[in-house]
């Protein structure tokens, strides 16, 4: 069985405001591509369909025509759960179409997957249950089990897993909690199906990046990689935009897809791909990244003046990029001129002045300081109070708020540089 893992597409999310969706659609287009081209069986996508729990209906359209596209008239399996950034219901709510094209939305982890009537020339589900299913697949002799674990908070879960708000007694029952509900969908595994595993988590060791908001207090929803079962041939997840791989059990692979595009400043440089796994009933999997060419890339510009800027702007430089900027400048009268070039360059999306008093500090130190994004602030911190993360609505307003504090601040350095001028004069 040919089985492709992808996860975070995240659409509807923006970088700092700027548009997204056109790098979203031919995303699509190249999902789509790969399918066809690696003759895949079965798609499993690791959660965060979207990037808010109230997606725009560009970004609906989106998911509904990726379904489209993969599935292909019901001859692949498509297999869906829902992210932390996913509404459950909002992934769950077109199943009653979805099952008819043998695709499986699974928005909670005690969601109840039904079998479905066998059909020759489509996939089918022989046998399904709470958190798991059984899918016949036409293009391929063997069927796949798959334990299919939607985000698992304390919420989502609907229970309460401990008493204590200690961080490693949090994290130590939240990851015994997991362990035994991963055994449970485990039993189910049988030696002649492929079996799978397809979670949305935070495994304890891996690499996150800025664009992964922080589900986790302390690390209290970090899952050790222990807690995942032997039995599993393959572990598929969704969460963290890097791909990487963990050792699980057994040396069952626990891998994470990572994002398709780059969504931070932080995942600058790193390609990114899908997973293509090839499966047969109690083998060890055999898999390989495909690499993505959809997203523009991110990447950083230090200048060591405006004028170098500019001559890299006339060469074409990144022409195709997303650039954050930092430059240094002296006087503030260069702080009018970043100003027009923030304005003149919609594809630099920060650009970072180092003032004078800054310059002697050592990069390390400046950088640390200022390489968190107001973006990613905000989201963190209104997803800590408030306990989901914002939509786009909120977040295009706060940096609207962000920029005309910014062009106050501008005017009033202007007026200071002014009333000095003509003191001096």
């Amino acid at each position: 069985m040919r089985i492709l893992h992808t996860a975070d597409w995240h659409f509807g999310k923006t970088l700092e405001g700027r548009d997204r969706a056109p790098e979203q659609w031919a995303f699509i287009d190249e999902l789509a591509a790969i399918c066809d081209a690696e003759s895949v069986d079965l798609v499993l996508m690791a959660g965060d369909v979207y990037q808010t729990v109230n997606p725009s209906a560009e970004a609906e359209e989106m998911f509904y025509q990726a379904l489209h596209r993969l599935a292909a008239g019901g001859r692949r399996g498509v297999v869906i759960i829902a992210g932390n950034h996913d509404h459950a219901d909002r992934i769950r709510a077109p199943r009653w179409l979805a099952d008819d094209l043998g695709i499986v939305l699974a928005g909670l982890p005690k969601d109840e997957i039904r079998p479905t009537a066998a059909r020759r020339d489509r996939v089918w589900r022989p046998w399904g249950g709470v958190g798991a299913v059984e899918l016949a697949v036409p293009s391929c002799p063997h069927r796949a089990r798959i334990a299919a674990v939607p985000y698992p908070s304390e919420s989502r879960l609907g229970e309460v897993l401990s008493a204590s708000l200690e961080d490693d007694e949090m994290r130590r029952s939240y990851s015994h909690r997991l362990s035994a509900w991963f055994a449970d969908l485990a039993r189910h595994f049988r030696p002649d199906t492929v079996n799978l595993l397809v979670s949305h988590v935070y495994v304890a060791g891996g690499l996150e990046t800025d664009a992964e908001i922080q589900i986790q207090v302390g690390g209290a929803y970090a899952v050790d990689p222990s807690a995942f079962p032997a039995s599993a041939q393959y572990v598929a997840l969704g969460h963290l935009h890097r791909p990487q791989e963990m050792e699980g059990p057994g040396g069952v692979p626990i891998r994470y897809a990572g994002s398709p595009i780059a969504y931070s400043f932080s995942e600058a440089g790193q390609q990114k791909s899908v997973t293509l796994v090839e499966l047969a009933p109690g083998e060890r999997a055999r898999w390989r990244e495909i690499p993505l060419s959809c997203g523009r890339p991110l990447v950083r510009w230090r200048a060591s003046s405006l004028a170098e800027v500019h001559a890299w702007l006339e060469q074409g430089r990144d022409a195709d990029a997303w650039i954050d900027l930092e430059v240094p400048v002296d006087t503030e009268m260069a702080l009018r001129d970043i100003q027009e070039l923030r304005e003149a360059r919609p594809h630099l999306v920060h650009i970072r002045p180092v003032l004078p008093a800054e310059q002697g500090l050592h990069p390390a130190d400046v950088q640390m300081a200022r390489s968190i994004s107001p973006e990613t602030l905000f989201r963190r911190f209104f997803e800590e109070k408030v306990g989901v993360p914002p939509d786009d609505a909120m977040v295009q307003l706060f940096l609207e708020l962000v920029r005309d504090v910014e062009a106050e601040d501008q005017d009033l350095t202007a007026e200071s540089a002014d009333a000095g001028e003509g003191v001096g004069a």
